[in-house]
């Protein structure tokens, strides 16, 4: 995976669109695992339904903090690294 960083006027551009879209997809795929529905994992850290399905969404890319992170594979009961792995290892 690459990503890109571009400057301009002494700013720095990060496009993270392809990393956001595999952490997604691993959130749903140990949700599933796990089954629980978005509702289901949303109120245990303490989200809204509406927040995890766009986290989980491949075309909305949208960004979480790193506590949100590590709450969500907690609750997951897996490391967090393991949702930097998309797909996973067998």
């Amino acid at each position: 995976m690459e990503v890109t960083a571009v400057a301009s006027d002494a700013q720095v551009i990060f496009d993270n669109t392809e990393r956001f879209t595999e952490i997604g997809y691993a959130i749903s795929y140990y949700r599933k695992k796990k089954m629980l529905s978005q509702e289901q994992l949303a109120e245990k850290v303490g989200i809204s339904r509406q927040h995890m399905g766009a986290i989980e969404a491949p075309n909305m890319n949208r960004g979480l903090s790193m506590d949100l992170f590590l709450n969500i594979a907690q609750v997951l009961g897996i490391e967090p690294y393991l949702l930097l792995k998309f797909p996973p290892e067998p």
